[in-house]
């Protein structure tokens, strides 16, 4: 049976840990890591605010442990144990060569360019570090140069002569280029200087821009070593330093990529690895199950079919079509221009409205036109094999066989095994499938590379049971911790659930939770997060609120869709005293220390839902296989979503605030005790006069009214 170890209040629990499951008292004839951690240690000399925790201490000791005995083992930290130290340096001390993965490329930034930096040199343990992103993260020479006349179109407008001179640094609107042509030029130019490759360092560019996939590669349309560019590639070069590196940070995308592929670059990054650290991990179950699947979009057939064109138009440059070549260049165009047609019928064979759809309910014309374009894609790789190896149009052959293997995966498998679902948006459409069991497939791999794994969030536990997070890893017999947090709940926070709003089904209940909302977030004045489930509660909550202050905002509205997430957050924290309404993105990762946020309200308990077609089958899985898809699934899922939710509240021992659950099922349903047990101990209430009280009691005291709605 896997062991959990609990500890208890911190207030009750002198500073030196008292367990006997502990590291090394020395570490490679370094400092003992009560000594680091602990009072007037290097952490308290090189950073003034630093503070002794001795739940980050017991995290770091047990680390320390996983690492020497290459161990499997699961950490839950609470928010504000400094779970990141407490994995850092260990890693450090180790000698060992560490990859450390995370859930988002911030999170990557800051331990590369911040922690890690700064935890080596209180320690003087200098190391080698490397910064891994995926490879459509860095600039493809070849690509950039076959850009323009006879290689792949842009539609790029002539850069005029004054086109901006400086690539780097910071910008204004009044700078940034409006064409894809002027982006262009300014990638042009760094290319030029640029070391890495990493195209965050060009000025005004972000993943969403067209000229970006133009002038990146793919696992599928990536030459490898056939690359005339491959001696300046940069994601080999980013690679090399990697496999040189003792401690390398990567995402979870790239991470399970490797585990699971072994395609997504030059080389084995877990093969050299002796411990793997997994943060964010409680993301890890879903992202894995993706990887795990199969998918094809209609944007990686256009792709490759766009990378079709590009080849065969510089193919018959240089051949007669009616020459025997050129003969079966045609060829390979004409099945291009099928499976194109193909994919266009199949586009127009679903349904308009955007949507997840079950794919075995899409009816006959779906299913039929899903044939036709397999078909046409078998057609194509034909006559791609009849160019020979030497062609460069041989590697497309090799995509469109990839292609071909996942729709007959997609096909193929039984509905006990996955869900099959096609999600259609305004861009296109996306066909997957995901496995309902990851479990002994994912152990396995763990199992295959011999290297410690540990996986930390703050998230991974039901009060404490960890089997949801271990049960869908397979990891059910691997040791778990759970460290409560530091921050004293009851005192700093409360917990109010008011009562007298309608059930969530009701036309009536949004409407009712701004009601409730507006008078809390007065009380505050501002510094509030609403966080909703869905985007259709979020509009509407954005239109009410808007109506409410159609006169006069008396406090700075942020609304998710209407600027980049990281500029709402930017601005939010600046302001000091805004309102932002979000849906999922904001329950998760986001960190606003401090008075500019000291209300949560969250609109509707964050439960999937049941019409969603990966939900519904998973929920009929269960039931058929003999489960009880509520408890075994819904529930958890709802629980630890909830619990991310109210983690944005508290992230200091200075921050006092409110968290406002509005749903009346988690006092009214039975299943309440369960989500509400799942939360840190807040002081729960239902009185609206205590809560008023304790909101006005920590409002900022210098707030200068209807100024905070148009301070920039």
């Amino acid at each position: 049976m896997p062991s959990t170890i609990l500890e208890p209040n911190p207030a009750r629990h002198p500073w030196r840990a008292r367990d006997a499951c502990v590291a090394p008292a020395i570490m490679g004839g370094m400092l003992d890591l009560e000594d680091i951690f602990g009072p007037e240690g290097p952490l308290q000399r090189a950073l003034p605010d630093f503070k002794s925790r001795w739940q980050q201490l017991r995290m770091a000791q047990r680390v320390a442990t996983a690492l020497e005995h290459r161990e499997t083992i699961v950490v839950e930290a609470g928010t504000g144990t400094g779970k990141t130290f407490a994995y850092l340096i260990p890693a450090l001390l180790s000698g060992a060569r560490v990859l450390i993965s995370t859930g988002t490329r911030t999170l990557q930034d800051q331990l590369f360019s911040k922690d890690l930096p700064l935890v080596a040199a209180a320690l003087g343990r200098p190391a080698r570090i490397a910064l891994l992103k995926g490879r459509t993260n860095y600039l493809c020479r070849y690509r950039l140069a076959r850009i323009g006349p006879g290689g792949e179109q842009l539609s790029l407008n002539t850069p005029s002569p004054a086109a901006d001179t400086a690539d780097i640094g910071s910008t204004t609107a009044a700078d940034e280029p409006t064409t894809p042509s002027a982006m262009l030029a300014r990638i042009e130019r760094w290319s030029r200087t640029t070391r890495k490759g990493d195209l965050s360092e060009v000025r005004g560019l972000s993943d969403s821009h067209p000229v970006w996939p133009q002038v990146t590669s793919t696992r599928e349309n990536c030459l490898g070593n056939r690359c005339p560019e491959i001696s300046r590639c940069h994601v080999a070069l980013a690679r090399r330093e990697a496999l040189e590196a003792d401690i390398v940070i990567v995402n979870h995308h790239l991470l399970l990529a490797d585990l699971a592929l072994k395609e997504d670059g030059f080389g084995d990054l877990l093969g050299t690895a002796d411990a793997v650290i997994l943060d964010e991990a409680h993301q890890i179950p879903d992202l894995a199950t993706q990887f795990f699947g199969a998918s094809v979009s209609s944007r990686r057939i256009e792709n490759l079919l766009k990378d079709a064109h590009t080849e065969i138009t510089a193919q018959l440059a240089h051949v007669s079509p009616d020459s025997g070549a050129g003969a079966l260049v045609v060829n390979v165009a004409t099945a291009a221009r099928a499976v194109e047609q193909a994919t266009q019928r199949l586009s127009s064979s679903l349904p308009p409205r955007p949507a997840r759809y079950s794919l075995p309910e899409m009816g006959v014309s779906v299913s039929s036109a899903l044939e036709e374009l397999t078909r046409a894609l078998q057609t194509l790789q034909d006559r791609l094999t009849d160019l020979g190896d030497d062609s460069p149009l041989a590697q497309l052959g090799e995509r469109v066989g990839d292609i071909v293997l996942s729709l007959d995966r997609i096909a193929a498998v039984d509905d006990m095994e996955g869900v099959r679902a096609v999600e259609v948006t305004a861009r296109g459409f996306t066909l997957s499938l995901m496995p309902f069991d990851i479990s002994a497939r994912f152990l396995s791999l763990l199992r295959s590379r011999r290297c410690g794994w540990i996986f930390t969030s703050a998230t991974l536990s039901l009060g404490e049971d960890f089997g949801h997070f271990t049960g869908r890893l397979g990891l059910a017999e691997s040791p778990t911790l759970k460290i409560e947090s530091p921050f004293d709940y009851a005192r700093q926070s409360l917990l109010y659930l008011p009562a007298g709003l309608p059930e969530p089904a009701s036309p009536k209940y949004v409407p009712a939770v701004i009601e409730t909302a507006l008078p809390l977030i007065d009380a505050a004045r501002g510094g509030a997060f609403l966080l909703f489930t869905s985007h259709r509660a979020l509009a509407q909550g954005a239109a009410l609120v808007r109506a409410c202050w159609s006169t006069q905002a008396p406090y700075r509205l942020f609304v998710q869709g209407e600027a980049p997430r990281e500029r709402l957050l930017h601005e939010f924290r600046e302001n000091g005293n805004g309102v932002l309404l979000g849906t999922t993105s904001f329950w998760e990762g986001v960190d606003v220390k401090g008075e500019a946020l000291r209300l949560v309200i969250i609109e509707k308990l964050p439960f999937a839902s049941p019409d969603d077609p990966l939900v519904k089958a998973r929920i009929d899985h269960l039931q058929a296989t003999g489960g009880n898809a509520f408890r075994d699934y819904q529930l958890p899922e709802a629980a630890l979503a909830l619990k991310q939710g109210v983690g944005r509240l508290i992230r200091s021992e200075e921050d006092y605030g409110t968290v406002v659950i509005c749903d009346p099922r988690v006092m009214g349903r039975g299943y309440g005790k369960v989500l509400l047990a799942a939360l840190p101990a807040m002081t729960p209430t239902r009185d609206p006069e205590e809560a008023l009280r304790f909101i006005r009691k920590h409002a900022p005291r210098d707030f200068t009214g209807a100024q905070a709605a148009t301070a920039s």
